[in-house]
């Protein structure tokens, strides 16, 4: 990691996104207490990460992003290591432990072994096993990978719950559109933190450039015909489309159509495209690259 700083406020949703070996994982570790920083310092909840990572870990709830469970553990009984874990007992591991179950949605599922769920329901499972504890913060790694839309949406609507609650959320994901629920986001690539912000500011500052979408009947080498072409400052594939950056005021969707077509294309529509948060993403490491 390089000078990365930043701050999360009580009760926000922050997310942490770059590409893979960026470094949000190290990141993620170093603020649950498990590595030490070489340089510098963090805090969570007041508790410094180097002197005193043990007050941290008790502050905070983590999900990797591969499941945390015992799949030859029933959901009972996962819940009961990790109550444990926590400090729970009597009944206070069985009011969080049933209070984990309904955040779930594990009802009647108890006596299952947690093997044999679903991926969607076991990511919901250590999700509440996470928070069994009340933690106020929750450090969520990645914790969407291989899920399904509608459970990944599901898990969202829990995420957001908490936070209203006055839970405050670090997760790094590589779904955009889980991005746009969050407060704020860092994009963190090389192990610097390169841009900092909400969603909607991202779009109108990281991107600097005009957008187009392409439409092309053969997509492939389309990018590398356009990129010496003046006025073009980066490409990117976006599905079955092409999108194209460029240099302020240096085409309209007609004259990129006659470019276009002067580099041997035949584009079948050429129009302005509204930057996403994917664009942003692709569009801060290729400056980065640069």
């Amino acid at each position: 990691m390089d000078r990365v700083s930043f701050t999360v406020r009580r009760g926000e949703i922050f997310g942490f996104l770059g590409p893979n070996g960026a470094g949000k994982s190290t990141t993620i570790r170093m603020l649950c207490g498990l590595l030490g920083s070489t340089s510098g310092t963090a805090t969570v909840g007041g508790f410094d990460i180097n002197r005193d990572p043990e007050r941290v870990r008790q502050t905070l709830g983590y999900m990797s992003q591969r499941f945390s469970l015992y799949r030859d553990l029933t959901v009972a009984e996962n819940l009961a290591f990790f109550g444990g874990v926590y400090g729970l007992t009597g009944a206070r591991l069985r009011d969080r432990a049933a209070a984990a179950i309904a955040l779930a949605g594990l009802s009647g599922m108890e006596r299952q072994l947690t093997g044999a769920l679903s991926g969607a329901l076991q990511q919901r499972l250590a999700l509440g096993s996470a928070v069994l504890h009340e933690p106020p913060f929750l450090f969520l790694d990645e914790p969407t990978s291989g899920v399904d839309p509608i459970s990944r949406r599901l898990f969202w609507d829990v995420i957001q719950g908490l936070a209203a609650g006055g839970v405050t959320v670090l997760i790094t994901t590589h779904f955009m559109d889980e991005a746009e629920f969050c407060g704020r986001l860092g994009f963190i690539n090389a192990g610097r933190l390169i841009a900092l912000d909400a969603p909607a500011a991202l779009k109108r500052q990281a991107v600097d450039e005009d957008l187009f979408e392409v439409d092309l009947p053969v997509l492939r080498g389309a990018a590398e015909r356009l990129a010496a072409l003046n006025g073009i400052a980066a490409c990117s594939y976006f599905g079955a489309h092409l999108h194209v950056f460029a240099r302020r005021g240096a085409f309209t969707a007609a004259t990129l159509t006659l470019a276009l077509r002067g580099r041997g294309l035949e584009p079948r529509q050429v129009e302005p495209a509204a930057v996403t948060l994917e664009d942003v993403f692709i569009r801060l490491a290729q400056k980065k690259e640069a």
